[in-house]
């Protein structure tokens, strides 16, 4: 008779995981009003005020951790707007809008067709990073904050080069679902900003910055700020969209006036295409190199 005996290494207790499988419920104890579950698996404990420490470091790891399990190690960051649409889509609202009477429609219709070339540029850029990672040594996955618009076309444009893509949500009260091209695995929502944006950082070896509102500003002068006063290491920032970011920010004023310093102004890159984008990080890690080399940056990516 053939005895089977356990690994000598087996755990001693049971795991958290197969505590909570196994409880039974009881008939007196699992009302709503009931303190008996175990704590992790109490959500309205854990949902408590004094809880949000716990919640705030439940929100760090787990990114954390399933990105490890993944071996995601580098990340190029995509910002920018939710309201950007895919030139196709433009086109259809522009011809519904010349079909009607509405001037201030038919103006907005046109700018969206005008703008709609970044959400074409955010997904051919991603397409560029996602095929060129295939070749590398270190994989670079691309990020974005997971919603529509520019997030949407830089998921939409790794996953149309076959690659894994991750996404960042955030629970707005306008924002809830993730955009369809995001790997699942690689799917986060978050209920703290600051947590968000510090995994946003925290592989990233490049930050491409498309035209966006309030949010893709806040985010942009988050990462020129940390790089600035040193707070994280350089890496490239790119503006795509000269005349919009021109427009928007007088960097030069800030300059003249003694509120940056001219050195800052080699902080960040400013382009109008994807292929430009691309170029600035070909050179800063050199990506057209044998595979065992990828740049100036090769002892931290």
């Amino acid at each position: 008779m053939t005895h089977t005996h356990p690994p000598i290494a087996a755990r001693n207790f049971s795991s958290a995981e197969e505590e909570a499988a196994a409880l039974k419920p009881t008939s007196r104890y699992e009302g709503p009003d009931s303190s008996y579950r175990l704590a992790f698996t109490d959500n309205h404990f854990l949902l408590r005020e004094e809880l949000r420490p716990v919640r705030m470091q439940l929100e760090l790891l787990k990114p954390e951790l399933v990105l490890d399990e993944e071996s995601v190690a580098a990340t190029v960051v995509l910002f920018g707007s939710a309201r950007l649409m895919p030139r196709a889509l433009a086109d259809e609202r522009l011809a519904a809008a010349e079909a009607g009477s509405d001037a201030q429609a038919l103006a907005r219709a046109r700018m969206d067709l005008l703008m709609s070339r970044y959400y074409e540029e955010a997904r051919k850029l991603a397409g560029l990073v996602t095929n060129a990672s295939k070749r590398l040594d270190e994989k670079i996955v691309v990020v974005t904050g997971g919603g529509p618009g520019i997030m949407e076309a830089g998921n939409r444009g790794a996953s149309e080069a076959g690659g894994p893509s991750i996404g960042l949500n955030i629970v707005l009260p306008h924002e809830q679902e993730p955009n369809p091209y995001i790997t699942p695995k690689l799917c986060f929502q978050f209920h703290y900003f600051a947590l968000r944006k510090m995994h946003f950082l925290m592989r990233s070896v490049a930050l491409v910055c498309f035209p966006g509102g309030f949010g893709t500003l806040d985010e942009l002068f988050e990462v020129m700020t940390l790089t600035q006063t040193g707070k994280v290491r350089k890496r490239p920032i790119v503006l795509v969209g000269r005349e919009f970011w021109t427009k928007l920010v007088n960097f030069e004023w800030l300059v003249e006036t003694g509120m940056i310093a001219a050195g800052d102004l080699q902080l960040f890159h400013l382009v109008d295409s994807a292929e430009e984008a691309w170029a600035v990080l070909v050179k800063a890690f050199a990506l057209n190199a044998p595979q065992t080399q990828t740049g100036e940056f090769a002892d931290d990516v």
